[in-house]
């Protein structure tokens, strides 16, 4: 007897999983031969979960460090050991865990998105085309891999806390919320969503003089399990600490046309931690509808897609404003204006866009060009295929995760070095000293999102006469900081200098007593330094490996 045949939605969503499936296969069969990004990923989070895991201070206490960067580095700037991707890290290879971390992330949004539209925004039983592939469509935007279900596990949330507040849930909706403050940041995301859901409430209550008590004790319950989870942040803030290089931070730096500028284009091409994709289909079809919409005034109709493209505008000018300049004298004197990023309200764009774009090709599909929207759909995802880090970065020319870390290498150096790690230290020249720290040295130099504002003074000492010899590098470390790294200022703000790179450094200016002082005995250069000797540095040895993209000139101090 045959079974039921497949619906037609049915098939749609069976053909997105097996897209989605091709996405995410070569994490898992190139392994460590994959290419993955390096910007706040390979060169920070990747090597810090290696580090937090080899230390012994997973579960250390709220006064723990960790010896090997910077002599100590607070166990607090790891955060949480409650977080699912740090124990994805503990139990599996790195590029294993990075890979599941990866499709954790992307089977929740694909599942979370489809619920939302399905139950709340594309309800029509002939629409499932879209709704199937807006889904897959959000579910491959590329993502910043630490941030989890930071922003796209937003679509879930958003469905669950709809069902709450239309008294229509039932346990799934409160799993939802239980269960995501374990794959999701806090600080880095949920924030402004909780912020945008208490919102909704509080305009529920005044428009309609009900308080809807459910709706409020799940936003609640939803708070509390991310500060039960975060319990180090919370430490952190409710008891006095010790300043950290954020209490220096100045970022409201811009002219008031710059800020405008920084509204523009985080309104057309999106955020480095976002990204969104929207510039070259979604984008138009904003603006056709808007025009579909006045033109033929049904705007009363229509409320939801115009609330939804004005609140987009709007977080793209909060962005752009959270820099001009007039905010600083304010942030001055509120050191939370300072430590928190505020400007982050943003990263409710990637929920808002593709609500949009389903809305948008909804109304595409009403009008009876049910091919354009199709077609506009498709060359979404195709545009989004593209962008997969695989195919990305490998066109490009980044290295590989194995070329990056480069561990035979590193086990060159350790072995010529002859001494146990932690009866040294080191620090990197024109490459990150992620690398380093992955490999198991004890750097004194790294890159965290924050650290002890004491350690920074010191360090500023070894580069102080390179960073007077550069004014951008020198407004990058002393306004932010987040890399205390030995910069030059022959190279800049630069980090990568492969083996083939004609790169050399004439005239470097360290402070070697300083360097020496905190523990400092090696340099690791990727390229040469041609004023070692007045520097008080020897080159000892060159390491090279045919599985590297690195060429390391090893210096030791005199």
């Amino acid at each position: 007897m045959m079974g039921r045949p497949l619906t037609r939605e049915t098939k749609y969503l069976y053909g997105g999983w097996i897209i989605l499936l091709i996405y995410l296969s070569p994490l898992f069969i190139l392994g460590e031969n994959a290419h993955i990004r390096v910007h706040d990923n390979m060169d920070s989070n990747i090597a810090w979960y290696r580090v937090l895991v080899h230390s012994g201070q997973l579960f250390g206490n709220l006064h723990a460090v960790i010896p090997q960067v910077i002599n100590g580095l607070p166990r607090d700037t790891f955060g949480t050991e409650f977080s699912g991707i740090v124990w994805l890290h503990s139990l599996f290879p790195t590029m294993l865990a990075y890979a599941l971390s990866q499709a954790i992330t992307r089977v929740f949004a694909y599942i979370g998105m489809y619920l939302l539209l399905k139950d709340h925004f594309v309800k029509e039983q002939e629409l499932s085309f879209i709704r199937a592939g807006v889904s897959l469509a959000f579910a491959l935007t590329p993502f910043w891999p630490s941030g989890m279900l930071s922003t796209l596990g937003m679509p879930m949330a958003l469905w669950a806390f709809l069902n709450i507040r239309n008294q229509t849930s039932g346990r799934k909706e409160w799993l939802v919320l239980l269960l995501l403050p374990f794959y999701s940041s806090f600080v880095l995301g949920f924030f402004f969503f909780l912020s945008a859901m208490a919102l909704l409430w509080a305009t529920d209550v005044w428009r309609k003089r009900k308080w809807n008590v459910k709706f409020l004790f799940s936003i609640a319950f939803m708070i509390s399990i991310y500060l039960v989870i975060e319990y180090r942040l919370v430490y952190s803030l409710l008891l006095p600490q010790a300043p950290t290089n954020r209490n220096e931070f100045k970022e409201s730096v811009l002219s008031f046309p710059s800020s405008l500028r920084l509204m523009l284009k985080n309104y057309v091409f999106g955020h480095t931690h976002v990204m969104t994709i929207h510039t070259y289909f979604i984008l138009p079809l904003l603006f056709w509808a808007l025009w579909k919409i006045f033109r033929q005034k049904t705007w009363r109709s229509e409320k939801r897609f115009l609330f939804l493209t004005i609140l987009n505008a709007v977080l793209s000018v909060w962005y752009g404003l959270w820099f001009y300049k007039g905010w600083q004298p304010l942030k001055d004197h509120v050191s939370l204006l300072n430590t928190f990023n505020f400007s982050r309200f943003h990263f409710l764009h990637p929920l808002i866009l593709y609500l949009l774009f389903a809305i948008g090709l909804k109304m595409v599909w009403r009008g009876k060009r049910k091919k354009a929207a199709a077609v506009l759909l498709v060359l979404q995802l195709l545009l989004l295929c593209t962008l997969n880090e695989e195919v990305r970065y490998r066109i490009a020319g980044y290295p590989s995760f194995k070329e990056f870390y480069s561990t035979q290498l590193f086990d060159k150096i350790d072995r010529y070095i002859g001494k146990p790690k932690n009866t040294y230290r080191v620090a990197s020249i024109g490459l990150h000293p992620a690398i380093s720290q992955y490999n198991g040295f004890y750097t004194i130099d790294s890159y965290n999102n924050f650290y002890p504002l004491s350690y920074k003074h010191q360090f500023r000492s070894i580069i102080s006469k390179e960073l007077d010899k550069n004014r951008n590098v020198k407004n990058y470390f002393d306004h932010w900081g987040g890399r205390c790294y030995l910069f030059s200022a022959e190279l800049g703000k630069h980090y990568n200098f492969e083996k083939d790179s004609n790169k050399k450094i004439h005239h470097l200016q360290l402070n070697i007593s300083a360097f020496k002082k905190l523990g400092g005995r090696y340099i690791f250069s990727s390229v040469p330094i041609l004023n070692a000797k007045e520097d008080r540095l020897t080159l000892k040895k060159t390491f090279t490996d045919r599985h590297s993209v690195w060429k390391i000139y090893l210096y030791q101090v005199r």
